[in-house]
């Protein structure tokens, strides 16, 4: 229903979205992730329409944004960053001005109203509403006319932590038949409502997967942790080491009775849990803990849009010697 190919856009000489392409269909929830400056609002105005791109296509369930951005837009539900609103107005006349323009009557209106919770404001006017409510009522005009699409610029920005989770869940609900994409800097907001994510970073195209596929890609995901005892921690390392398909084994405390440290499979498959009960039953040793590490979505977000003063930092700690065996 979204198709972004090839999509640049440049402000004189700075490149705030460089040549990023992705498609997003029905019944899929994409979270938009990158850093501060990444080029994720920029993005999402191209997309809707808002601002034109300096290269690159925009498709809206069949109609191309840049031939008939009128048309486009009638497809799209956008809530933008800075929410915007006429403040003089109560939540209920906005609303009610939104659906004239959109075509609608009072009862998408109520219904708008209904499930962005703003049923006890909905009289006040919107000078005097929380950053949460003006959020809430901002959403509510872009949902108002049920567009099959949805386009969602931090659209839990402002609010309380239950009312987080209203909108995690209707966004998650609303997934289910429409395309949507929303950008956050929470990342279990991406756990909790996406079926998709794409990282973006310097204006490209970083990542690109489901949550659980990228947590896949984090340092340490598939190893195992563990913490077993009944002989010197120096043996059990080496016992460990001699496992069949194990790359490394790294110690984080040991002593003459136990080991406590990490086993790193040679492919991040969880295939080793077997093999470390077999042997510590083989050598009489008792297995205390055994804990298969996932990753962890915010590990991968920050290896992959490290600054190159991180990364210089980084290779200068790995050049250190480190309790581990390699296999």
């Amino acid at each position: 229903m979204i198709s972004v190919e090839n999509l640049s856009k440049s402000f004189g000489q700075k490149l705030a979205v460089d040549d990023i392409s992705f498609e997003v269909k029905k019944g899929e929830v994409l979270g938009f992730l990158g850093p501060n400056g990444a080029g994720k609002s920029t993005t999402m105005r191209m997309v809707t329409g808002y601002l034109p791109p300096t290269a690159g296509e925009v498709v809206i369930d069949g109609v191309n944004v840049r031939e008939d951005p009128i048309g486009a837009k009638q497809k799209i539900g956008y809530l933008p960053e800075s929410a915007p609103l006429y403040s003089d107005m109560t939540v209920s006349s906005f609303l009610s001005f939104i659906a004239e323009l959109r075509g609608k009557g009072k009862s998408d209106v109520e219904a708008a109203i209904d499930t962005c919770f703003l049923d006890p404001v909905k009289q006040q006017s919107i000078d005097t509403l929380s950053k949460g409510y003006r959020h809430r009522t901002c959403l509510a005009q872009s949902i108002l006319h049920d567009p099959e699409i949805l386009v969602l610029d931090e659209p839990t920005d402002g609010l309380d932590p239950n009312q987080k989770q209203e909108v995690r869940n209707l966004i998650k609900r609303m997934g289910e038949d429409k395309a949507i994409i929303f950008s956050t800097h929470i990342l279990e907001e991406v756990e909790a409502a996406c079926t998709r994510a794409i990282i973006i970073d310097q204006g490209k195209v970083v990542a690109d997967g489901t949550p659980d596929e990228l947590k896949s890609k984090a340092n340490g995901a598939g190893a195992h942790t563990v913490k077993i005892s009944g002989m010197a921690g120096s043996g059990i390392r080496s016992e460990l080491s001699s496992i069949s398909g194990v790359e490394m084994v790294r110690e984080y405390s040991s002593s003459e009775s136990s080991f406590y440290g990490q086993v790193v499979p040679s492919k991040k498959v969880n295939t080793n849990a077997e093999s470390i009960f077999n042997l510590c039953k083989e050598r009489g040793l008792l297995l205390e803990e055994l804990r298969i590490e996932e990753g962890r979505l915010d590990d991968v977000f920050r290896e992959i849009t490290k600054t190159d003063t991180e990364i210089s930092e980084r290779k200068g700690k790995e050049e250190k010697p480190q309790e581990t065996v390699q296999v």
